[in-house]
């Protein structure tokens, strides 16, 4: 035993890496799954570097499922979109500790209603029959503050207002349903339109907004309740302070942000705010798409 003991600290020492804690954090499917893998890799690296932590990052397949898989798969945290990290808040007790700023110099994004300019459609009035891509049931941008515009708007029955409604399952898939006519009316987040905007001219040329849903949160690391707490403080504080180091500063600058900053389950009362006009309880809501 004691011989297998120091074979396996040899190995240890020759491969040259040795962790405190692995743990394992979850994505949200926000853009092809390829793209995002790439965007999140080098913070994974950098975290590691500077924690000492093991990070390895699982993208779900399903916005809710970040929810419905969290203690299944054993996860450590994720970087929670804004509905799913009330959600989180209120049915895992989840912590968020951290989000990041913008270029723009924002730590926050907002949800559009999109339609195309030769569509027709300019107001609620004129949605009705119409098709609609939702992009799932745990989104704010995607489908949350679409159901409660409506509802401010007298539309109660969606299944009858519309002639169908459908979920694409990420942000980017809603855009391009509308922009490539399969259908009429989208839901997305400014920050995936912009993004796709800078390489397609055609989304800002031929799409119209109708309406913009109030700032939330971008989308932030929430750690499980019961992670200890050094992991958790050396993870808060190596982000919060990543852009002072010429190397952070590179991974941040390749992440497609400036700097994280601080995050509490204060900054996401609009986010509670926004489902509770669209009729939806965090606590019982059925969020798995159908």
């Amino acid at each position: 035993m004691k011989l297998v003991q120091v074979l396996i600290a040899a190995c240890i020492i020759l491969s040259g890496v040795s962790y405190a804690a692995e743990l394992t954090i979850g994505l949200i499917p926000e853009q092809n799954v390829f793209k995002q893998m790439k965007r999140y890799k080098p913070l994974g690296k950098y975290l590691e570097e500077k924690t000492k932590n093991k990070i390895s990052f699982t993208i779900l397949s399903r916005y809710g499922n970040i929810i419905e898989s969290f203690d299944k798969m054993k996860l450590d945290g994720a970087f929670w979109g804004s509905f799913t990290g009330a959600m989180a808040i209120v049915k895992l007790g989840i912590k968020p500790i951290a989000r990041p700023v913008n270029r723009d110099g924002t730590s926050t994004y907002h949800g559009y209603i999109l339609v195309r300019k030769d569509s027709g459609i300019k107001n609620v009035a004129d949605m009705q029959g119409k098709v609609i891509a939702f992009v799932e049931r745990a989104t704010t941008a995607g489908y949350i503050f679409p159901r409660s515009y409506f509802n401010k708007h007298g539309i109660k029955d969606i299944n009858t207002y519309f002639k169908e409604y459908y979920f694409t399952g990420s942000h980017d898939a809603a855009i391009h349903a509308v922009l490539d006519k399969k259908a009429d009316i989208a839901c997305a987040k400014n920050t995936v339109y912009e993004i796709l905007s800078r390489d397609d001219k055609r989304i800002k040329d031929e799409l119209m907004i109708i309406a913009r849903s109030p700032d939330v949160p971008s989308n932030g690391l929430g750690l499980r309740q019961h992670l200890a707490f050094d992991i958790k403080a050396d993870i808060k504080e190596t982000l919060l302070e990543m852009h002072k180091d010429p190397k952070g500063k590179l991974v941040l600058e390749e992440f497609g942000v400036v700097q994280f900053i601080e995050t509490t389950e204060a900054d996401y009362a609009p986010v509670f705010e926004i489902a509770e006009s669209a009729g939806i309880n965090l606590k019982d809501y059925e969020y798995i798409n159908k």
